[in-house]
């Protein structure tokens, strides 16, 4: 059974999608209809930068979403999923991929994401430290002694990612390191992602989420919320709504997979992120690329 993963934030850089479009009529068509949508010429940004542009969230999170959905456009019928999962923003990709969601409807629900995603980051100062190489349970345990630091990505075996406030991630991270942690790597985002610092984000996500239409998935969709295979569109829409500040359940995701019959691993977007995640999980597991 062939699965299908797609990217989230951090995946994007310049020139993405660009040999797409020149070469890709109906990927041009596509890409120029997103500017529409937007509002913006978010394809000059994806194309030509600046880096520092690109990484701003109302810019990423579409890029990244749109360099997939160009993928999938060029794929066409020969696009035949079993299963599909999507790293945090990913998902909205694949519940597209899943026809779940219209391109138009999720591209829409994707910047709105973004815009609540970055004002909540502005309210108040938050961020994100990778640990690595410490077991799952010891980092909660860490996690556990602060009242505003939580585990937001389990990424891999041995990988995951903590949300909190400025102050709570700087105290965890000396923890983390008296543990015996191989490193522990600062993130340069803007703030608390899948935390509680998220809330007023979700607050705003919410009502779009609710007023769109989600239609019964045509193949298992593994959300991030439960690392569970969902295809009715109900269950999809209140994982959904939880998504933004519940932890990203990524590696309990790829175990789930293999466990349901999983033989193949496709990653469909910009960079190899998730491929290399999936090696971690099982190091026998077939990967594959499909970015152009």
């Amino acid at each position: 059974m062939h699965a299908y993963l797609f990217p989230g934030q951090g995946s994007q850089f310049a020139g993405m999608a660009k040999d797409l479009y020149t070469q890709q009529p109906a990927v041009r068509q596509l890409l120029d209809r997103a500017d529409s949508l937007l509002g913006f010429c978010i394809t000059r940004i994806m194309f030509e930068g600046p880096e520092e542009q690109l990484k701003e969230t109302v810019v990423t999170q579409p890029a990244v979403f749109l360099h997939s959905m160009a993928l999938l456009h060029v794929a066409g019928n020969q696009f035949k999923p079993d299963m599909v999962a999507g790293h945090s923003l990913g998902e909205f990709s694949a519940l597209v991929a899943s026809r779940v969601l219209t391109f138009e409807d999720g591209l829409r629900l994707v910047q709105r994401r973004a815009q609540a995603m970055q004002e909540a980051c502005s309210m108040v100062p938050s961020t994100m430290a990778a640990i690595v190489g410490l077991e799952d349970a010891v980092v909660e345990q860490i996690c556990a002694a602060f009242e505003d630091v939580i585990p937001a990505n389990y990424n891999c075996p041995g990988q995951v990612v903590i949300s909190g406030s400025v102050e709570g991630v700087e105290k965890a991270s000396i923890r983390f390191k008296e543990a015996g942690a191989r490193m522990v790597i600062p993130l340069k985002v803007a703030g608390a992602f899948h935390s509680p610092f998220m809330e007023p984000a979700r607050k705003k996500l919410e009502q779009a989420i609710r007023d769109t239409p989600f239609s019964k998935a045509i193949c298992p969709v593994y959300q991030n919320v439960d690392a569970l295979p969902h295809i009715d569109p109900q269950d999809i829409r209140d994982n959904l709504i939880r998504q933004l500040t519940a932890p990203v359940y990524w590696t309990q995701t790829i175990r789930n997979m293999l466990q349901h019959g999983a033989t193949s691993f496709t990653e469909v977007g910009p960079g190899k992120v998730l491929q290399g995640l999936v090696k971690k999980v099982d190091p026998t597991a077939q990967t594959a690329s499909f970015q152009s």
